[in-house]
């Protein structure tokens, strides 16, 4: 058998022991003589399966009891517009709630956009005038408004938060896709944190909300039930049909961090294989990381060729990317929005692979003179 090391930002890198484990279970779930894509939702076979992974996952993100937790369609993408739908939505003809949006990304901004179509968005700050290579100042919000939104890591630039914004008794809002899980989150300084599933979770399709039951409840009359909080809170992810394959991977994925030691142990790997890859960089004459230092994420790091014009620069990074894939390395272009290269180092992307991608940007850069 001859597997890759997946650097995609998503759908990113699984665990191979959860791939083999469902490989393995595909035809017969938990000796149920089927798949669980043949389940009912609503049946008793499928019961313990979303019971099991949502009972992992507050284990080991420490989620406090007076959050719900979601497993949703529409990935994280949807929820730029549910979010503003159920904590600013307005009934029709009253005057519009103002939202924060702190502008750190691509994705950061698509939020904004969406949310201002039921919210009155205010950017109250940005790191666009540096190309988003760091983390702006975050300022204190208004009392009055109704959320403070962020994207605590931004898989297209390579950048994280370190320090939350102090927000107060404004909720704090977080889109969390590309770090859930990689080092320890206090749940409780949020009131609401989404997440696709496709970089460190699980497969595309599946979206997880963990949310303050205080908050629930806000959307106005008009909300399509589909986008309404409360009513998938009450019927517990099971209003409609839930994509129930995605969220039997996420149970195996959560089972496979357990056993590893859970967040604080993958957090000390992942720091581990950012170092090593940051510190090549530092030391490279080719290669050198865009972002800086303080904001630096763990698992998005893009690179660039350093002092090269820009016509020989676009031809090297083609011939970069495509020499990396024939040695095995796979999903290292940047986005097609910031070009350059980027190695995403999801949870499951072993040392090893990090390893071998330098390993690879050494030779490379030798030929290269």
């Amino acid at each position: 058998m001859k597997r890759v090391y997946n650097f995609s930002p998503g759908p990113s890198v699984l665990p191979l022991p959860v791939l083999e484990r469902a490989a393995v279970e595909m035809i017969d779930a938990n000796h149920t003589g089927q798949s669980v894509m043949e389940m009912s939702h609503r049946s008793k076979d499928f019961t313990p399966i979303i019971e099991h992974t949502e009972s992992l996952l507050r284990s080991l993100m420490g989620i406090p009891s007076n959050y719900t937790v979601l497993f949703l369609q529409g990935g994280a993408s949807l929820q730029f517009s549910m979010v503003a739908l159920n904590l600013a939505g307005i009934e029709m003809g009253s005057p519009r709630k103002k939202a924060v949006y702190i502008d750190t990304g691509i994705w950061a901004r698509k939020a904004a956009d969406e949310g201002a179509k039921y919210a009155d968005v205010s950017i109250r700050a940005s790191s666009k005038d540096r190309a988003y290579t760091y983390i702006p100042q975050a300022p204190v919000p208004d009392p009055a408004d109704a959320y403070y939104h962020i994207t605590l890591n931004n898989t297209i630039v390579g950048t994280k938060w370190t320090e939350l914004p102090e927000t107060g008794q404004v909720p704090l809002v977080a889109d969390i896709s590309s770090c859930i899980l990689s080092e320890p989150l206090d749940v409780s300084q949020f009131g609401l944190v989404y997440a696709g599933a496709q970089k460190n979770l699980g497969p595309a399709g599946t979206a997880v909300v963990i949310i303050r039951k205080d908050l629930i409840g806000k959307a106005p009359s008009w909300t399509p039930a589909m986008l309404r909080y409360d009513i998938h809170v009450a019927e517990g992810s099971m209003y409609n049909t839930p994509p129930c394959y995605g969220i039997y991977i996420i149970g195996l994925v959560l089972e496979w961090l357990k056993d590893l030691g859970g967040v604080e142990a993958i957090a000390r790997l992942n720091r581990e294989k950012a170092d090593l890859f940051y510190t090549y960089l530092e030391s490279s004459k080719l290669f050198r990381s865009p972002v800086e230092k303080p904001c630096r994420s763990l698992m998005n790091i893009p690179f660039i060729p350093s002092g090269i014009n820009p016509d020989r620069r676009k031809d090297m990074e083609a011939r970069f990317i495509r020499e990396a894939a024939e040695a095995g390395l796979v999903n290292l272009a940047g986005h097609r929005l910031a070009g350059g290269m980027r190695a995403s180092i999801y949870n499951a992307m072993p040392k090893a692979g990090v390893e071998a991608l330098i390993g690879f940007m050494e030779r490379f850069e030798k030929k290269e003179g």
